[in-house]
């Protein structure tokens, strides 16, 4: 066929029909126009589908691999017994698996209640994890009380808080016994000494965690907590046991700032709005619950009893270690909000050197660090090498204490309290300023762990693995602790070259 132009310009009688056909059958050939502009239109609308359709099958392939997850489970509505059996078999076999420290805990949670077991919906998860942000103690042990007293009541929550941290309070309580028994603080063996630094690295790494999520107000509060703190632990004519007061304070300072800036036309900070949540009226999981507000009142009141009858005594003229310890474990236990790094620093202020040396205080927090369950866990260590299995309960009990009795008496409240904004503005800023005793923990406690060069070496290499590489607690402090018993006087002795050193002479930490 000859081309169009071809056809125009030598036209021809006989082939005025020919041309005619061609154009007929050009036209027959062609889409209609709308075909033309749909064509045109049609990238632009496949490139704006594209990401939603992407999107849609994401998010079916989520739902379809939770669906798959699901495991057989009893009915929310199903005997009480049948309901504390299902706490039982599902929380026994997490206390030995529960690495990471707190934000491995609760995925691990959301995992097994929420898409294997169907025990809670997102948002009542979120609730009940809120509840533990919001009171002192540790975040996720509370999220797993009261998950299961969702469940199965008061009696479910403690026996999974109990399976909880079985593991990890039995193993730290024997090794602390072991150590102080057998080891000598002043010389340890080459298989402890890169355990200090490598513990230490996951504190690094925690504050890092917790503080790229501050707005410029939580910085800013972060901040003077943290200039608190070291000024406390590191200026001659300030006595260290001042934190038990000083740390409150500077906690309720930080309440008060972001209280009077929500009330502000133009805050600082963003507050949000509470989500729907739990209905406040009727709630079935509150009912399951068994706690009425007049017991959660009583669950308060009590616990500030023993909070004032404990500082009382220890105060008074009675001489008795086992008072010392569970009023200094259980008046910590009651200001610390934040989780467990945020205690650091309050206990090394406490138990170094009346209880234990720095190094002591170190190889406990490493082998803490290591174990499964919440880092609270560590009251046992110290107590142990303090006064032996006795001690270890009696810190063991003190420092969870108020925790546990604080997250029974607010469930029945959080549904109520969870809407004043008031509440919400204040726990932020509290949250924000414990959040800094974790970043002052950071150098309080690298002055004390970091001797040598060799200690500085295992420090870089476990932060590395720990926040680049993503290795879990248990692995970076086993890999420290092998390259610090490599770089050991006793081995390949390198890096033991003093790494504080003054006009040529090694400074004390």
């Amino acid at each position: 066929m000859a081309p169009k132009e071809e056809e125009t310009t030598e036209p021809a009688p006989e082939g005025v029909e020919q041309v005619a056909t061609e154009e007929e059958e050009h036209v027959a050939e062609s889409p209609p126009a709308e075909a033309v502009e749909a064509e045109k239109e049609s990238p632009a609308q496949d490139d704006a589908k594209e990401p939603a359709d992407e999107e849609v099958e994401t998010k079916k392939e989520g739902e379809e691999d939770e669906a798959e997850a699901k495991v057989p489970h009893v009915s929310a509505d199903a005997p009480w017994g049948e309901r504390m059996w299902e706490v039982f078999s599902t929380f026994w076999p997490l206390g030995l698996v529960a690495f990471g420290g707190p934000q491995a805990h609760v995925a691990i949670l959301r995992d097994h209640l929420v898409v294997q077991r169907d025990w809670l919906d997102e948002e009542q998860f979120t609730e009940l994890f809120a509840i533990g942000q919001g009171l002192p103690g540790p975040t996720s042990t509370q999220l797993v009380i009261s998950t299961a007293l969702s469940r199965a009541g008061p009696l479910g929550g403690l026996l999974a808080f109990f399976l909880w941290n079985l593991p990890g309070l039995v193993i730290l309580t024997t090794c602390g016994v072991l150590l102080a028994e057998f080891i000598d603080p002043e010389n340890p063996p080459f298989w402890l000494v890169g355990l200090p630094p490598a513990a230490i690295s996951l504190v690094f790494k925690a504050f890092y965690g917790f503080g790229v999520k501050l707005d410029t107000l939580g910085v800013c509060l972060a901040l003077f907590s943290a200039l608190v703190a070291i000024l406390i632990n590191n200026d001659d004519r300030i006595q260290p046991t001042s934190s038990q007061f000083v740390f409150p304070c500077t906690l309720a300072i930080g309440g008060l700032i972001t209280y009077i800036d929500h009330k502000r036309e133009n805050p600082f900070s963003n507050y949000g709005s509470p989500s729907s949540g739990w209905n406040r009226e009727s709630d079935e999981t509150m009912r399951r619950i068994g706690i009425p507000l007049w017991v959660g009142a009583l669950i308060f009141v009590s616990w500030g009893l023993v909070l004032i009858l404990s500082v009382v005594l220890a105060r008074s003229d009675i001489e008795n270690e086992y008072l010392e310890i569970f009023e200094t474990m259980y008046r910590i236990g009651s200001i610390i909000f934040g989780g467990g790094q945020v205690v650091l620093p309050m206990l090394q202020d406490e138990v170094v050197p009346s209880w234990m040396t720095k190094e002591q205080f170190l190889q406990g927090l490493g082998l803490a660090q290591s174990m499964p369950g919440p880092l609270f866990n560590f009251s046992a260590y110290l107590g142990a090498v303090y006064q032996g299995v006795p001690g270890a309960l009696m810190a063991y009990v003190g420092l969870f204490g108020p925790g546990v009795i604080l997250i029974f008496g607010m469930v029945p409240f959080w549904a109520r309290l969870r809407h004043v904004m008031a509440f919400k503005a204040v726990l932020k800023g509290v949250n924000a300023t414990a959040i800094g005793l974790v970043g002052a923990a950071c150098v309080i406690l690298w002055e004390a762990a970091i001797e040598s060069a060799a200690d500085a070496m295992v420090f870089c290499f476990s932060l590395t693995m720990a926040v680049y590489f993503g290795f879990q607690a248990p692995y970076v402090v086993l890999m420290g602790g092998v390259l610090g018993g490599l770089f050991h006087e006793d081995l390949l002795d390198l890096g033991q070259v003093p790494y504080c050193l003054r006009d040529g002479e090694y400074v004390e930490a």
